[in-house]
């Protein structure tokens, strides 16, 4: 029986890839820049090759960040330059934050204990989730800067059950991401979901389920 539900929360809960949208196309036009679905996709493709060079630790958060922003507008720049071109972009995607429909209902309505397992920075998931009015459903919350590690890893799963008391086969994960979310969570033994919202038209692996909606969680987590 699943006791707790461990949460991937950007792209899940937290709408990141729509607030970073229409953060980032505000922020480019106050910029005078072109601020079209060209200039989005380029930025992020660069967001993911920097964040993977966090994530393997060649950078800091903040290092990534300052490469994001050189890459994009391809000059040198100090890093006091990178941080305020970026902080100037975060006021806006900030603004921009929402939830969606589906999160907070479902939060407070599952009988399960909660838990965030996330691959940002703890102080911004912390910030994120209180700022959007749901951290206290949240028993605990792990990213990857302090516990050492990324998802896939299943070092990284596993702390977190452990931070929950409870044995992986008890917990089950629910992200956005096929590879890194889902099978991430059965290769570490836990029960894996994975939230389609597109449909895609890839294929389910075996031990891997798949929701369109967090609405359909309760049947799939409800015994018989």
């Amino acid at each position: 029986m699943i006791k707790a539900v461990l949460w991937d929360f950007d792209d899940t809960i937290f709408d990141f890839s729509g607030s970073e949208r229409r953060g980032l196309l505000r922020h480019l036009a106050a910029e005078g820049l072109p601020s079209d679905e060209d200039a989005f996709d380029r930025w992020r493709r660069l967001a993911n090759v920097q964040y993977r060079r966090f994530l393997s630790g060649e950078l800091t958060f903040e290092e990534q960040r300052r490469e994001r922003v050189r890459a994009f507008l391809d000059r040198p720049l100090s890093d006091s330059e990178a941080d305020a071109w970026f902080d100037r972009y975060i006021a806006l995607f900030e603004a921009a934050w929402s939830v969606f429909p589906d999160a907070a209902p479902v939060l407070a309505a599952l009988p399960h204990r909660h838990g965030m397992l996330s691959n940002s920075s703890t102080h911004h998931q912390e910030r994120r989730s209180t700022a959007l009015g749901l951290r206290h459903h949240f028993e605990v919350l792990l990213c990857s800067d302090r516990l050492g590690c990324a998802k896939p890893d299943p070092r990284a799963f596993l702390a977190a059950c452990e931070a929950l008391n409870l044995p992986p086969a008890d917990v089950a994960y629910v992200g956005d991401r096929l590879d890194v979310d889902a099978m991430g969570a059965r290769d570490a033994g836990l029960l894996g979901i994975w939230l389609d919202r597109q449909g895609s038209d890839d294929p389910v692996p075996e031990g891997v389920h798949r929701i369109s909606g967090l609405d359909e969680l309760a049947a799939l987590l409800t015994p018989g």
